[in-house]
């Protein structure tokens, strides 16, 4: 056999490389206090929808189609977690979001919210599991079930927030099917608490009222895809779906009503009008809207030090309008908006603050993306 002609492979190689292109700089870029970077932590995600961080340093990340990733020392662990729910995975339902117990570390609890099927269609439920440490979810309890179930595959919902005494908050969108928002003798269109194990808190404000749904925490909501609870004052906040415009902000209180669709800052997507106008008394207004909508989905309270000029800011996602959203707070008011990397990064489906204080974003796409934001050095 002929030997290779060892020169010329080394000059061959040397001139590949000399070629080959350089990989380019890590764009930085600027908003009105901070520069920054975008960074991928995971890719090859099928739309993800929900984003949460373990005390061990692991990420978990939900796919719509029904699947838990692990996402462990930067990389995608290959087989999702088992023991999973079945989901209607169709239309905007699935699997949707994850949420781990604030006492996680001793009592090993997932929370999941979902679109299941059952008598008369599909609905939001509530389940929760322990995590195993070979990525199994064991002892799953379903905590609440939607009802009624209905046909359709819009406004499921559904983030899930807990408060400091032990309540679980979620919302539940309704449906597609306006009015029930208003019926209290339908979970479509609320805000659900329960205690952490699905128990009726005995405090709820519709427990002793006939006819109506004892885990109803506030109602009148349309699609509510983000939900938090303000680190210093413990407030709820939510924010909804609008239809053509008339996105919302709200401070969800109990008891309260927030309007949909009596009132609203939208209207229908065929161009009329939709119920009484954008106020009515006996009806909680929103605290920030948006006209046209901007589709806004996850949201996060930034009180960390990496970005020190966006403390006491909320981040809110936009599928719409393809960008971050961060609003400045006065107290109980939005007094400033800033919108960023509008057309950059994709559909962004959820929004975290990570434990390291950097702000991480999914994107909703078939091959969705784990991002985060880093400071520009």
């Amino acid at each position: 056999m002929p030997q290779p002609n060892i020169g010329l492979l080394v000059l061959t190689l040397l001139g590949t490389a000399a070629c080959a292109a350089p990989t380019p700089p890590q764009e930085t870029l600027t908003s009105e206090h901070h520069s920054f970077r975008v960074e991928t932590v995971a890719a090859g995600l099928d739309h993800p929808w929900s984003l949460a961080f373990l005390p061990d340093g692991r990420m978990l990340v939900t796919e719509r189609a029904g699947r838990l990733r692990v996402i462990e020392q930067g990389a995608l662990v290959p087989d999702p977690v088992t023991g999973v729910p079945a989901v209607a995975a169709w239309g905007q339902g699935g699997l949707l979001e994850v949420a781990v117990h604030p006492e996680f570390s001793g009592n090993g609890w997932l929370y999941l919210t979902y679109a299941a099927e059952g008598p008369g269609g599909a609905g939001t439920e509530l389940a929760r599991g322990r995590l195993t440490a070979d990525g199994a979810l064991e002892g799953l309890e379903r905590l609440f079930v939607a009802e009624p179930k209905s046909r359709g595959g819009r406004h499921f919902g559904s983030r899930i927030v807990f408060d400091g005494d032990g309540m679980v908050y979620f919302g539940v969108g309704e449906r597609g099917d306006m009015e029930r928002a208003q019926d209290l003798g339908d979970h479509a269109g609320s805000i659900i608490r329960l205690h952490d194990d699905g128990r009726v808190p005995a405090d709820n404000p519709f427990v002793d009222q006939a006819g109506a749904r004892p885990e109803i925490f506030a109602y009148g909501v349309r699609n509510p895809q983000g939900l938090l609870r303000h680190p210093e004052t413990d407030a709820i906040w939510e924010h909804e779906h609008g239809p053509r415009g008339g996105d919302e902000v709200n401070i969800i209180r109990a008891g309260a009503n927030y309007g949909w669709p009596v009132v609203t800052h939208g209207i229908d997507y065929s161009g009329i009008s939709i119920g009484e106008g954008s106020s009515k008394p006996g009806m909680e207004p929103p605290v920030h809207y948006w006209v046209p909508s901007i589709a806004p989905s996850g949201m996060a309270y930034y009180d960390a030090d990496r970005f020190p000029l966006w403390r006491g800011c909320l981040l809110v996602g936009s599928l719409k309008d393809r960008m971050l959203v961060r609003l400045t707070l006065d107290g109980e008011r939005v007094v400033d908006e800033e919108r960023l990397l509008k057309d950059r990064v994709g559909r962004i489906r959820d929004v975290r603050l990570g434990p390291d204080g950097l702000v991480y974003l999914l994107t909703d796409e078939s091959n969705g993306r784990l991002l985060r934001l880093v400071p520009a050095e």
